[in-house]
């Protein structure tokens, strides 16, 4: 019976932290555009070109028969 006594005080901690994270999403704009995150994944990023110490070790690292 007693550790009815340390349980509730856990679930009614575990219900406030689970409300403020609600919440801060909430007032964050968590859940404003949830198709344009959906569809940002679809869609390939630019490619940067890359800085001169790269391109020459990627040059290297390529098969001799892959060579530009």
């Amino acid at each position: 019976m007693n550790i009815i006594f340390v349980l509730i005080p856990i679930a009614i901690l575990f219900v406030v932290i689970a409300g403020a994270v609600f919440f801060w999403a909430i007032r964050s704009e968590q859940f404003e555009d949830l198709d344009r995150q959906g569809s940002n994944i679809l869609f390939d990023e630019e490619q940067r070109p890359l800085p001169p110490s790269e391109q020459q070790a990627e040059q290297e690292n390529r098969p001799h028969d892959q060579q530009p």
